[in-house]
């Protein structure tokens, strides 16, 4: 048994909240809007469609899903799971849920933690606009 990874690198950005209850973003755009409760971090180097095809097989087989945020020398873990239903073809976002909602932006669901969950201490480094690092494993069947 292994495992396939796929690496992000984004920023944090002053408007992160990091408050919402059920689900966490990454996101190619390059703000936070008022709203934007879910966002951690903007300016991604990839969306959900740009993952290779081997990384989206892995998390439409169902497998586990184990999300490392890297930010100012602070580490933040989420595990997840992937899904057979997954399209993965958004362009700029990557959405992982608490819930089994399923959308074209949602990477894993089942998770054991949302935006609400992280840090306030990691949190804080978010606000800034330091790079955050984002790998995300899929373990293989």
């Amino acid at each position: 048994m292994g495992e396939i990874v796929e690496v992000i690198t984004a920023k944090g950005h002053p408007r992160v909240t990091a408050r919402h209850p059920t689900t966490l973003m990454i996101t190619k755009d390059e703000e936070v809007g008022p709203k934007g409760d879910c966002i951690i971090a903007v300016a991604a180097s990839r969306g959900a469609a740009e993952f290779s095809d081997g990384f989206k097989k892995a998390v439409r087989s169902g497998a586990a899903v184990t999300i490392t945020i890297e930010a100012g020398g602070r580490v933040e873990k989420v595990h997840a799971f992937g899904h057979p239903s997954l399209t993965l073809e958004h362009p700029t976002d990557l959405v992982v849920r608490k819930s089994e909602f399923i959308c074209g932006r949602t990477l894993a669901i089942r998770a054991d933690k949302a935006a609400a969950g992280l840090s306030r201490s990691f949190v804080s480094k978010l606000q800034s606009l330091m790079s955050v690092r984002v790998v995300i494993e899929v373990a293989l069947p």
